[in-house]
């Protein structure tokens, strides 16, 4: 999924001009012709995500001054480049003091346009990246600090939005790296109790003998090495969220103890002689299912229902292929920044093969391969070449039998895939070969083929947008891609597994 403008200008004819530069340059476009309705979409619960806005500043009713002044009182942080018919310097810093991220002087050309729309997404994406971590770390973490438009975890997030205010306890479940202790954080930064402790215990992590040291605290001589008084888990998250990673491989012994604890909401500290009092918020998460450890008798049955009160199961990134676009601006950004080096993009064609990969370890596994990338790259735009992932796993797509692209120099500005997360231009526009190298015109079936190709890696993969734009249904286009040979396509795309 392509990152998403909002236009917003009262002129019919000027909008329509920018609005087919912004989709020149591969991006999503949505238009409004007021101040009033771009607010109304900004902040309006079930609206479209935004990642940009191109702003006019002279408008009837609510200018643009004006959409700048409640962009801030509603503390949404969308990069915002105004457009302004006279490129006064007054106008200029009016726009740039009141959040605006860069200005651009009607009529405005595909280049700079492009230009600024990067920056200002880049811009966005590292800023959105700080932040994050800043979070994380105060434990302010919240749900607008998840990175997704994936349709498979709209329901996760509803559920997950409406617990946070509430004490009830959460299972999460998911495959490993796919950040379930994000959204353990992220529920508990949105509740009642986000300015108490935030505790993660990686239960998996501990020896057994000295898990309920660990959780339950112990007194000072109450074993062999216990030189002093240490509190325990459950009473240093007291008032706030304790979250149990790997849950599922606590000790039965300890289940026990935990179990106790849930009922009694008090905790006995090993060799203490009374329990404590503790009000604590518990929220677990396993990459198994819990359900099929009870049945193999490893985790207790009535301690499971006491976790499992609200069940959620995040799902993988192979179920959620239209995130990774974003999770890639977003990784890019950080790293560059992290590590001083000038990448300022990445090529569709490895977004679009990034895209089809299944990632077993997930965000995580993504995570890595970009930080990899970002560090041994030669170059300021990453390729297919950057992640070795892609050169050991082709992806079926690459496999569709054609002949070569013939590509000429641009002359002109070059058109942008909307696949390129940032903006990584194409070093030419495509033209369609009519003849064979004996000068032989090409079968019919052969050119479909490369226009089919190059349409599918024009549009990373989406191959409900490959059909539209060919104007095909997509039955046509799996039968199509079936004659041709190409494996793993038998009536599904990647966007359909999601």
């Amino acid at each position: 999924m392509a990152a998403s403008i909002l236009i917003a200008d009262d002129d019919a004819v000027a909008r329509r001009l920018v609005e087919n530069m912004v989709q020149k340059c591969g991006y999503e476009t949505v238009v409004v012709d007021s101040g009033d309705a771009a607010i109304a979409i900004l902040t309006a619960p079930d609206a479209p995500a935004i990642d940009a806005v191109i702003l006019d500043l002279v408008m009837p009713g609510l200018d643009g001054m004006g959409v700048l002044a409640k962009i801030r009182e509603a503390g949404l942080s969308i990069p915002v480049i105004v457009q302004t018919a006279h490129g006064g310097i007054d106008n200029v810093i009016s726009a740039m003091r009141a959040g605006a991220a860069d200005f651009v002087v009607k009529p405005v050309g595909v280049e700079r346009l492009q230009v600024s729309l990067r920056n200002a997404l880049n811009t966005s994406a590292l800023k959105g990246e700080l932040q994050r971590i800043r979070h994380s770390r105060e434990g302010r973490l919240t749900f607008s600090d998840i990175i997704t438009r994936a349709e498979a975890m709209t329901g996760v997030m509803r559920a997950a939005q409406k617990a946070a205010n509430s004490a009830i306890p959460v299972l999460i479940e998911g495959e490993s790296g796919v950040g379930k202790e994000m959204f353990a954080r992220a529920i508990h930064g949105s509740g009642e109790r986000k300015a108490k402790p935030f505790v993660a215990v990686n239960c998996g992590a501990i020896p057994d003998n000295l898990v309920e040291s660990i959780l339950f605290g112990h007194e000072k001589g109450a074993f062999t090495g216990a030189t002093e008084r240490h509190m325990g888990k459950f009473v240093e998250a007291h008032g706030g969220t304790l979250f149990l990673d790997e849950v599922s491989e606590l000790p039965l012994t300890a289940q026990v103890k935990l179990l106790r604890a849930l009922q009694e909401g008090a905790v006995e500290a090993v060799g203490g002689r009374k329990p404590v009092k503790v009000d604590v918020r518990i929220i677990s998460a396993t990459n198994r299912k819990l359900l099929e450890r009870v049945k193999q008798g490893h985790f207790r049955e009535d301690l499971f229902y006491r976790l499992h009160v609200l069940p959620l199961t995040i799902p993988s990134l192979r179920a959620r292929r239209e995130d990774i676009p974003h999770l890639l601006r977003h990784f890019i950004a950080r790293f560059a920044a992290e590590e001083s080096r000038p990448i300022t993009g990445i090529s569709g064609e490895a977004v679009a093969q990034l895209a089809q990969l299944d990632w077993p370890g997930n965000i995580r596994q993504l995570e890595n391969a970009v930080y990899r990338a970002v560090v041994m790259s030669d170059g300021d735009q990453l390729g297919l070449g950057d992640f070795p992932l892609l050169v050991s796993q082709p992806h079926p797509l690459t496999d569709i039998p054609t002949a070569p692209l013939m590509l000429e120099p641009a002359a002109t500005p070059s058109v942008v895939s909307g696949n390129e997360i940032p903006i990584a231009p194409l070093p030419a526009m495509g033209t369609l070969a009519m003849l064979t190298a004996t000068g032989d015109v090409r079968s019919l079936e052969d050119m479909e083929n490369e226009i089919i190709r190059f349409a599918i890696s024009h549009y990373r993969g989406q191959m409900s947008e490959v059909a539209r734009r060919l104007r095909i249904g997509r039955s046509t286009l799996y039968r199509k891609l079936d004659e041709a040979g190409v494996p793993g396509h038998g009536g599904k795309s990647g966007e359909e597994t999601h």
